[in-house]
């Protein structure tokens, strides 16, 4: 069964950098996209950034581009996501996902859209960025 377990988050000042850590269980990355969603309370998961298993360039939000950073370590079924000059609208759980045969946006779209269609959430880790 495929396990994801997010870490990494705590409470950071805007400016700030963090990176969050995603390990895998039960399957291997290599052939799967990843991706990285956050949720803020009251408000929709929503896709941050995205890796697709072929190698093309990463996809991010337009709120994160320029700031955050995927990464894939296959070797150690591991993704992470580096987080640089955090701003409060930055705050939220982040968890991450993994699907087999989608591209990058497909997977974004397809969970954006319906979150629970997707079986393998871990609990995420909290994001807090205040002064």
């Amino acid at each position: 069964q495929l396990q994801l377990v997010e870490s990494g988050g705590t409470l950071v000042r805007p400016g700030e950098s963090l990176t969050l850590s995603c390990a895998t269980r039960g399957f291997t990355l290599d052939y799967y996209a990843i991706a990285w969603f956050r949720q803020a309370p009251g408000k929709e998961r929503e896709g941050v950034s995205c890796l697709s298993a072929s190698g093309t360039s990463p996809n991010y939000a337009d709120s994160v581009k320029g700031r955050f950073t995927i990464s894939r370590d296959n070797g150690r079924n591991t993704v992470h996501l580096q987080m640089n000059n955090l701003k409060p609208e930055d705050t939220g759980v982040y968890y991450c996902a993994a699907a087999f045969g989608l591209d990058c946006p497909t997977l974004i779209r397809r969970i954006s859209t319906d979150p629970q269609s997707y079986e393998h959430w871990g609990q995420g880790t909290q994001v807090t960025v205040s002064s």
